[in-house]
Formats: C-alpha cells, sequence, structure tokens
C-alpha cells in the first residue's frame, strides 16, 4: 500500500533541507524508531528535520505524490505510540522549528512553532507576567506541538482545562502539501466550522502543525501547597468529590500511591520527601491566587473536609523549594516505574465522584490477572494513570491474557461514565479498545475525516482506528 523512499526521493529531501537534515543513518533511525511507550521498536527509513512551514509543504506534497508514510514526531514523550512509524517512511521531526516564541502581551497570546519545549514556553511568557497553564509531567522536554497532538493536561488541568482550551488559531500543511490556517487570532469565532479544535488532539493524522497562537492569562502570584498521607487510598480518592463540592477550587489535586513514592524516591535517591515511613497513599494539593486572605478562606474549608478521611498529617511546603520538591516527585513517577519494569499505562478517565470505585475494581483486576498495579494521576479531574507492571508476568500472560484484563477494565470505565484516556490519546496502544467507548456510527464518521484531509492515507497511518 504504501511506497518507502528510493535514492530518487532522498536526493530531492536533499535538495530541500540539505543533507546534514536528512539522516538515514543507524542512530538517527533507531532514535526515531521508539517513543516513551512500552518497549515498541518501528525504525523508519529516514528521518528529516525541515525548519520552515515551506519546508514542510514541499515534503509532505512529495510524499503525497509518492505515497510514502509520515509520522510527524516531537520530543518522543508519548505514551500511547503515537510518534511511531509503524508503516515506516519518513519521520518528520519538528526539532529545528523552535524558534523563540512571541509573546502579545497587549491581546495576552504567545506564537509559537511546535518544537519548543513546554517548559520553555511557560518560562517565556512567565518573564511578561503570562501564564499558559496545561504543564504535562514531560513538561521539561515534550513540544507543544506533541501536546497540541495528544491535548495533554496535567495537573493544572483541574481549575484551568487543558491544551485545546488555549489554543486559538494553527498554522498547518495539509497531506498534499497545501498551508492553510484553520481559523483566526480572536477569542470568540463562530465561522464556519471548527477546525482549530479538530485539530487539536488528532494525533498527527490530519496535518502537520507548523505554527500555534495560543490565548494566556495573568501569572498567579501566590501557590499554596499541601500533602496529606493517607493509611487507606479508598479514603483519600473518596475525599476528592467532597472538596469540590465544599465550593474549593484547587488548581491541582493529585493523587499518588505508596509504591509510585517509592520507586520514585529509590530512581532519583535526589529527590527528598517529607516523610521516612511511606503511607499509603497521598494527595497533593495546590491552591493559586492573587488574594491571600481569599486562599487563607479556602484553606479553612478545605482541612475540614479532609479531616472527615481521617488523613494521617497535613504538610505544607513553606518555601518555593519546597514547592517544587514535592512536584519534582510527582512528575518524576511515570520515569520511575518504567525504570522498574516494562509497563502499561492505562490513561483512565471517569467523573471523579467514581474514582473509588474505579480504583477499586484495578486493584480486583490485578488479583484476578496476577499483576501489580502502580496508580496516580490527576484526581481533581477524574484521570487516573493505571500502571500495569509486567515484573514476572510470563509473554502468555503478557500478550494473551492482559488485554483480555484491560478490556474488562474499559468495559468498568465505560459503565462508570469515563473513556479510555484523558491525555494521552489513543495512539498505537490504545485503537484495539476503541470499540468499546466508540460506536460504530462515531468511528465511521472519524474515518470519514481522517479521509478528507489525508485521502491517500500517508499522515500517521496504523493510529488511533481499531485494525
Amino acid at each position: 500500500m504504501y511506497a518507502q523512499p528510493n535514492s530518487s526521493d532522498i536526493r530531492f529531501f536533499n535538495s530541500i533541507l540539505g543533507q546534514d537534515r536528512v539522516r538515514s543513518d543507524a542512530d538517527s533511525l533507531t532514535a526515531a524508531a521508539s517513543d516513551m511507550t512500552e518497549d515498541f521498536v518501528f525504525l523508519p527509513s529516514v528521518v528529516v528535520f525541515p525548519d520552515s512551514t515551506l519546508q514542510v509543504s514541499q515534503l509532505m506534497a512529495h510524499c503525497h505524490e509518492r505515497c510514502i508514510p509520515v509520522t510527524v514526531r516531537g520530543a518522543g514523550t508519548g505514551l500511547s505510540g503515537g510518534a511511531l512509524p509503524v508503516h515506516g517512511g519518513i519521520v518528520l521531526s519538528t526539532a529545528r522549528m523552535n524558534a523563540r516564541p512571541t509573546v502579545d502581551t497587549q491581546n495576552m497570546q504567545v506564537h509559537v512553532q511546535p518544537g519548543v519545549i513546554t517548559q520553555v514556553l511557560q518560562e517565556c511568557v512567565e518573564e511578561h507576567g503570562l501564564f499558559y497553564p496545561p504543564d504535562p509531567s514531560s513538561r521539561g522536554s515534550s513540544f507543544i506541538g506533541g501536546n497540541l497532538a495528544e491535548s495533554s493536561g496535567g495537573p493544572r488541568a483541574v481549575k484551568y482545562g487543558v491544551t485545546k482550551d488555549y489554543v486559538l488559531n494553527l498554522e498547518v500543511v495539509l497531506a498534499d502539501g497545501r498551508i492553510m490556517e484553520t481559523g483566526a487570532n480572536v477569542l470568540k469565532n463562530a465561522t464556519g466550522y471548527n477546525l482549530t479544535q479538530l485539530m487539536v488532539g488528532s494525533e498527527g493524522t490530519l496535518a502537520v502543525i507548523t505554527r500555534i497562537t495560543l490565548r494566556l492569562i495573568p501569572l498567579p502570584t501566590l501557590r499554596w501547597t499541601f500533602l496529606l498521607p493517607f493509611p487507606d487510598a479508598q479514603k483519600a480518592v473518596s475525599a476528592v468529590a467532597q472538596i469540590f463540592s465544599s465550593g474549593i477550587s484547587p488548581s491541582a489535586l493529585e493523587f499518588m500511591e505508596k509504591e509510585a513514592i517509592a520507586y520514585t524516591l529509590s530512581n532519583r535517591p535526589d529527590l527528598s520527601f517529607p516523610a521516612q515511613n511511606l503511607s499509603e497513599a497521598y494527595l497533593l494539593i495546590e491552591l493559586d491566587g492573587f488574594d491571600e486572605d481569599e486562599l487563607q478562606r479556602q484553606t479553612d474549608r478545605l482541612l475540614p473536609v479532609l479531616e472527615a478521611y481521617e488523613p494521617e498529617d497535613v504538610w505544607m511546603a513553606t518555601t518555593a523549594a519546597e514547592t517544587e520538591g514535592l512536584w519534582k516527585v510527582r512528575r518524576s513517577i511515570g520515569e520511575a516505574v518504567k525504570s522498574h519494569s516494562i509497563y502499561k499505562e492505562e490513561d483512565t478517565v471517569v467523573p471523579r465522584y467514581h474514582l473509588p470505585e474505579l480504583l477499586r475494581f484495578v486493584k480486583q483486576l490485578g488479583a484476578e490477572y496476577g499483576f501489580q498495579s502502580v496508580c496516580y494521576g490527576h484526581a481533581g479531574d477524574g484521570n487516573l494513570h493505571v500502571n500495569i507492571l509486567r515484573s514476572n508476568l510470563t509473554e502468555q500472560q503478557w500478550q494473551d491474557d492482559l488485554p483480555i484484563a484491560i478490556r474488562k477494565l474499559f468495559i468498568k470505565v465505560k459503565e462508570l461514565g469515563g473513556t479510555l484516556s484523558g491525555e494521552h490519546g489513543i495512539g498505537w496502544v490504545q485503537k484495539p479498545y476503541m470499540d468499546v467507548v466508540c460506536s460504530p456510527a462515531q468511528l465511521e464518521m472519524m474515518k470519514g475525516i481522517k479521509a478528507v484531509f489525508d485521502s491517500r492515507g500517508i499522515l500517521n497511518p496504523g493510529k488511533i482506528f481499531p485494525d
């Protein structure tokens, strides 16, 4: 179905980009063959590094004509296999599309290329007293383009929303090389279909994003951070819905199991944690704003709510270093778990009131199928990351039995009113389960949209849709 690049194609790519940005050596191909998803390896034929929209357009027009598959790659931090070149072809890296963001302080917007690291973007706008809230755990390495591809969230999504809530307009290159803008740099736009939001979360299957306009908000000047240990994980997650019912609006509300903390501290001895004897579970809660009196009022409401669920202690960070230390632990969990064992990470999300039932079901599945799970995530918006460790599972258990357990998990998630992924996307690993939450009509419509934007199916083929 697909053509692979030949010597003539390579000469064409060289003519556009220069030989130093067209790479087919073993190291370059190997680096582009995997992301952070399990231990998958799919080698492309060539990796290209454009630095302009025009170059992307020329590449895509050529690949469209030749029917060469193109997988767009950011920093390779994805957890669903979205950047894996499963059909070979070319990997189009956005690493060189990383010019310094342009901040429009008057309109509270920023214009940015897809290869800019998320944390670099955040720090750039903070210099102007502005705030870009979405902050995935990989923000120190992930590219903003990849964040758009998956509509990434992070801890602050509970108060501020996810990536899609900040995207105003995109410049994209279509599969056939045409360049277009999807919207306008305005806060309201009722002009035709919302192509901007269609692109966000489309996992590189519809177009190549080459320029992004994001809205910004004022940077909060105060952050109060609390860590609460619980002797019972069920009590910890049961407190979450009640916090919001009490009128409290935390800017982050994270859940972490004991094992998640233990693996992290073992993997990162440079990190510190305000407890030597770990409790069964923790809630990491942050309040932010501009008024100290208002934060004190929220705290005065928060603590009595939490007391009803019997935390063992309440620890408040008193310095910026203590706050940053807690967040370093939280952001390091995924990497630490992977260093301990190959794992499958399920990005389940349910209405937050149902978190206790979801957590209980995960542990029941583990007992039934013999796997260990490490759970943590964004409890405030019902997003529970379920890490299933391979550890001592046999090949038969890992390959044959575990998919049955995962399907049971997703069926339960659907029953609870949730869905497969809150922020990691579907990509390669979750596509077999799309039928659990999507009707045949939904899948047919999605495939139809894909066909309109990419009639030859060359953009990130093999993703999202069940085979």
